[in-house]
């Protein structure tokens, strides 16, 4: 069987109505606006009601790029959902997506790698299109990160919103599609960013609960730096190895952590802020659903069109990071 390319061939989105702004936060915690725009580059970000779980989120993107593409939701074969807020440890969130569309056909798991795991779950995603085992395999990267953060911590509260994408993968013609990808992992920043409490090492109890340990830790200047440098290194490479420069790329389509850290990665590979995604100012760090949501708009504002490359780059808890060259297909 001659081996098939991996396309993404749709893509949709789903943001919570509420807006939490920063003088918002400036209620909640000691910060103000002028501090949080120049820092991290975010203006507000949007919360999910509470009752709701990220697969409420990931239905929605889902159903929408059903309806875009005029698919029945028993074409579908597989769904992969990129997540770290599932609604429960167990099921995974994916296999409540697929009942709750009614994707009879398909069979689905999460992948969770912070967030980076969106751009993983497309490679993984990917490699069932590039088999022939599937045709039509949906990504989805949602979050709930309210779910998680402390809102009395002001280093991480004024960071993260909730949000979701989803993207229909399809094998494309020759040429086209998903052209390479880079990852990477290094434990050793395990304490870095993480949620401490909940799972088999600290099972939730009076105590996990009384310290916190269920809400998102961040070390800020060591993330900080990790992030600078190696999503900004792992994004040159991706161009150095596939003969290409900054000039030849339409789009860079980053992850959306920091203003600071997006804007490190356009330098290191000699790209102008013009041409790349930029929304952490109205949606904050989404984490899995940053690079879907980004996708999204590059396609609904016309930046990207057949042809073009495009890069994807990501950098995580774990550490986890990685970027992935597409040439756009559609």
């Amino acid at each position: 069987m001659p081996k098939l390319n991996a396309a993404i061939t749709g893509v949709a989105h789903y943001l919570p109505e509420r807006r939490l702004t920063n003088a918002d936060l400036e209620k909640l915690v000691n910060t103000s606006d002028e501090w949080i725009q120049s820092h991290v580059g975010i203006r507000e970000r949007r919360i999910l009601d509470e009752g709701l779980g990220t697969s409420y989120m990931g239905t929605r993107a889902v159903q929408q790029l059903l309806e875009e593409k005029g698919l029945d939701p028993k074409d579908i074969d597989l769904i992969v959902c990129a997540t770290i807020t599932p609604d429960m440890i167990y099921p995974a969130t994916a296999c409540l997506i697929q009942d709750d569309i009614g994707a009879t056909n398909a069979w689905g798991f999460d992948l969770a790698a912070a967030c980076a795991g969106f751009v993983y779950a497309l490679i993984v995603g990917a490699q069932f299109i590039a088999s022939g085992a599937h045709k039509k395999v949906v990504v989805v990267g949602a979050d709930k990160m309210s779910a998680v953060i402390n809102y009395t911590d002001r280093n991480t509260c004024i960071l993260f919103g909730d949000g979701a994408g989803a993207v229909l993968l399809e094998p494309a013609e020759e040429g086209f599609g998903i052209q390479d990808f880079i990852f990477h992992v290094d434990g050793s920043g395990r304490d870095c960013l993480c949620q401490p409490g909940g799972g088999s090492l600290h099972p939730a109890s009076h105590e996990t609960v009384d310290k916190g340990m269920h809400f998102v830790h961040q070390e800020g200047q060591a993330v900080f730096k990790f992030a600078s440098s190696q999503m900004a290194e792992v994004s040159a490479r991706i161009l150095e190895r596939n003969g290409l420069t900054g000039d030849d790329v339409e789009i860079l389509i980053p992850h959306q952590a920091n203003k600071r850290i997006i804007a490190a990665c356009a330098r290191r590979m000699k790209m102008p802020l013009e041409k790349v995604l930029i929304n952490i100012d109205k949606y904050g760090n989404t984490t899995d659903a940053t690079v879907p949501i980004g996708i999204w708009e590059a396609v609904n504002t016309g930046r990207v069109k057949r042809g073009d490359y495009v890069v994807l780059a990501t950098a995580g808890g774990g550490y986890a990071w990685g970027s992935a060259l597409l040439k756009w297909a559609y």
